[in-house]
Order: C-alpha cells, then structure tokens, then sequence
C-alpha cells in the first residue's frame, strides 16, 4: 500500500536528507509535495489531501500546532520531526502522536513510518492531531491521555487517573470511576510523562496526589478510593514536599 506524503521543513537540506531517506528506506512513501513554512503548507495540505504529514515542529513564523490548526478539517497522520523539547514531547506522547528526534535516525524513520502504514491498514478511529491540539490549550492536569492496550486503545482524561501501577511489562492505571486499564507501556513512561498532581511514591506506584487522603508516618498513604500505598524513602522527600 502506498502512503500519499508531503513534507514540511523550512531547511532545504532537512528536506532533502529526509526525502532521499524516504526514498531508500521506505519506498511505500509517495511524496506528493513539500513546503517550506506555515503559508505554504496549509493549501498544499488541502490540494494534496494527503494521508502522512512530515512535520517540522519548530518553523519561522509559527509551528507545526499552527498547522495542524489551519488544517483540522483534515484527517492525515503526522510523524513529527523535532529538536528534544521536554514541552513538545511531553504533548506528543499524551496523544500519542509519533515523531523523530533531530538529527533524524533511519530505524526511528522505518519505525514511525511502519506504525503509521499498520494504523492506516486498521484504518483506527483515532484522530492523534485533535487530541494533542485540544491537549495544548489545556493545564496539564486538564489533559487527555491516550492509553495503549492490548484490545487496541483508549482515551481518558488525566484528572480521572487516581494512581498507576506497574505489573511486569505494563501499567495498571486505576480510574476515578473504579475501572483499571491494563497499559502496554512500562510505569516508567508514565512518570517521564505525567507532571503534577502525579508523583511517583515507589518503584512500582505513582499516585495523584489530588485524590490522598491521608498520609502515615509509618510509610503509607491511603486514597480517596481507600487503596493504601507504600512511600518508599528514595521517594518520600519529594512526595512530602509537594504538600509543604
């Protein structure tokens, strides 16, 4: 299956080196065009309707969400292309949007470019762009979080996360409605990901501290939903300290 493509960077030479890697390494991209800033690329878009947008996120005159606002009438898949943002990263992987970090790493390409190839065959109902959009103009704790599971994925909003958990390879996130989610992404993503009211209290629990109830001196602290959690003392100094 041929996956229709544009590009948008405004370096000449980021655009080239990419577009002969795509070329060599990933020939079921079909580059349709390419632009070099905002102006051009929202009426490329809309001539070219593409189905993969290759997105530089950091541009003159605006960036890649300025985009993906111009052209939200579209359904396309994005694969980022950014400079480390803690910022930018941390909106990406809530939405779960796929990016590669410059300078640009052949398997990270073949990587993003087969995940977008394998959603386009399921054709999943997930529209990453709106969600990172909507997450954007939203405080942390108001965000959504897309959950990856085994049956396929699921969205929730992060206020409604009470406290993670790991079990093995995946994550138990509990929810304020009593359900748990089986995650297929290891605890540790979860706290590289989720700022406050979320810490971690142990080497296999990060909680919300919006829903403690109470705190222990022996080393625990009981929940909302009255679940009792260890406070490990690697942890213990920074979970005090965000009620000080």
């Amino acid at each position: 299956m041929k996956i229709k493509a544009v590009i948008i960077d405004d370096e000449v030479i980021a655009r080239e080196v990419l577009r002969n890697y795509l070329t060599k390494y990933c020939p079921q991209v079909e580059i349709l065009g390419e632009a070099e800033n905002i102006k051009d690329a929202v009426p490329l878009i809309a001539e070219k309707l593409p189905q993969l947008v290759f997105l530089d996120v950091e541009m003159p005159f605006g960036n890649a969400f300025d985009v993906l606002e111009a052209t939200k009438d579209y359904t396309y898949e994005t694969i980022f292309i950014t400079a480390f943002s803690q910022y930018s990263l941390h909106a990406l992987n809530k939405s779960a949007s796929y990016y590669i970090l410059k300078p640009i790493d052949i398997q990270e390409l073949i990587l993003a470019v087969n995940k977008v190839a394998e959603s386009l065959e399921k054709k999943e109902e997930l529209n990453r762009n709106k969600i990172l959009l909507e997450n954007l103009k939203v405080k942390p704790d108001k965000q959504q979080l897309i959950l990856p599971t085994l049956q396929g994925f699921d969205v929730v909003k992060t206020e409604e996360i009470v406290r993670l958990q790991a079990d093995g390879n995946f994550t138990l996130v509990y929810l304020t409605d009593g359900t748990k989610k089986m995650v297929c992404r290891f605890l540790k993503h979860f706290d590289d990901l989720l700022e406050a009211p979320f810490v971690r209290v142990h080497r296999s629990h990060i909680i919300n501290t919006g829903f403690v109830k109470s705190y222990h001196k022996s080393g625990t602290v009981t929940l909302l939903d009255d679940a009792e959690i260890e406070v490990s003392g690697t942890f213990k100094e920074a979970f005090l300290k965000t009620f000080s």
